[in-house]
């Protein structure tokens, strides 16, 4: 049904329904935005429910925008990066040395001196030819005077050095030289040269006495005389005389001159009175010490530098006998032979002791070549020297391990 109105009257009723419509669309526009609000609490509602579940969100669920959302934090993504043209670092494999603790410095001890030799190998002169003479003295060398310091020069030094224990070098020092004067005298012109020109005779064929029985037992002492001492300067002792110079390279005759004298005293002890005139050493209160009376003992004497081998009081044999030296000397008492050693070797100082027979810890009765080849001008290194090869060979088949030792002055 359509009514027809009027201008006015239908502005009116248009501005009325307009008026109305606009009331209308003002509450519609509230009620929209009351919705939306509505749906945010609904999808933040489930967002919460959603994040706090272990399952996933189903298809049909209303999943609020990205922008809507509570951001989840989630763990980082390792980033890759670009090689590095810079070579690796290496790390060191061992870890660098703790540092130790050190000692304070110590002061550092002073070198000990060079002493200066006065001669030595390769030299040459007159100073060399004594030298040589004085070793050959006490048979440290052998052969002619050279004058030149070699090998068998150094050899001499070395042993003769050795011997009085100083320092071995082969070279010799002041206090080697020293040594060496005081054991020898000053060769002549004629012995550094080797020439061997015979001195004045003082005893020859022809001569007697005392002093010849003297040269006799001497001689007696080191083989080179046999038989009675007789007191007269025969053939016998020209022989014996020959025999010892030329084993001394002096000048052969047969005859004795200073040179022989001296060397044969300096090899031998003064004998007594019982020796120039064959005579058995018979005991005695001023003889054999009183300990030696009884039983079998080895009776040695430090003032008659002698040896007797006594059973039951009785003298058996006689021996010439050398002792230790000051720095080592043989112990005095009473002993006995602990053990025998027929071809023993010192392993203190690796010398030959032939027929040891050993009665104080290292010291022994034994045959001594040294002793044999220069007497009294040396020592032992406290043993009992022996020089009669033949005797002791015989002494050393009759001693038992046992049988006393009795070392006095």
């Amino acid at each position: 049904m359509t009514f027809v109105t009027s201008g006015t009257e239908g502005r009116g009723m248009e501005n009325r329904r307009t008026a109305g419509t606009g009331r209308r669309f003002g509450r519609s526009g509230r009620g929209e935005r009351r919705g939306r609000l509505l749906g945010v609490v609904l999808g933040l509602t489930t967002l919460a429910i959603v994040a706090t579940s272990c399952g996933q969100v189903p298809a049909n669920e209303v999943v609020p925008p990205p922008d809507s959302q509570t951001p989840v934090t989630s763990a980082p993504v390792p980033s890759v990066s670009a090689p590095s043209t810079e070579p690796p670092t290496q790390e060191p494999t061992t870890a660098a040395p703790a540092p130790t603790a050190t000692k304070p410095p110590t002061k550092p001890k002073p070198a000990k001196p060079v002493v200066p030799a006065m001669l030595e190998k390769g030299d040459k002169g007159i100073k060399v030819r004594e030298l040589q003479h004085r070793l050959r003295q006490l048979d440290w060398f052998s052969g002619s005077i050279t004058g030149n310091y070699g090998t068998a020069t150094v050899k001499g030094v070395k042993g003769f050095q050795e011997k009085r224990k100083l320092d071995d070098t082969g070279a010799v020092d002041k206090k080697t030289w020293n040594k060496l004067v005081s054991m020898t005298r000053k060769p002549s012109d004629a012995e550094m040269h080797n020439r061997l020109v015979p001195g004045p005779a003082i005893m020859k064929q022809g001569s007697s006495g005392d002093r010849v029985r003297d040269l006799q037992a001497r001689l007696k002492q080191i083989g080179w005389f046999s038989g009675n001492v007789t007191g007269s300067y025969g053939s016998v002792t020209v022989s014996s005389v020959k025999g010892f110079q030329a084993k001394r390279e002096i000048p052969v005759t047969g005859e004795v001159d200073q040179r022989t004298l001296d060397r044969l005293r300096a090899m031998t002890r003064t004998p007594t009175d019982d020796a120039k005139h064959n005579r058995v050493p018979k005991p005695s209160a001023t003889g054999l010490d009183s300990r030696c009376m009884t039983g079998r003992a080895m009776c040695i004497s430090k003032s008659s530098n002698s040896l007797v081998w006594v059973i039951d009081g009785k003298p058996q044999m006689r021996m010439d006998v050398r002792f230790g030296s000051a720095e080592l000397p043989t112990r005095e008492g009473s002993f006995s032979v602990g053990w025998k050693s027929r071809n023993h070797v010192s392993t203190i100082y690796h010398t030959k002791m032939p027929y040891a027979m050993f009665f104080s810890g290292g010291q022994a009765v034994h045959y001594s070549p040294d002793f044999a080849a220069r007497g009294y001008n040396g020592a032992s290194h406290g043993c009992v020297n022996v020089r009669n090869l033949g005797g002791i060979q015989s002494l050393f088949n009759q001693v038992r391990v046992g049988d006393k030792v009795i070392v006095y002055r």
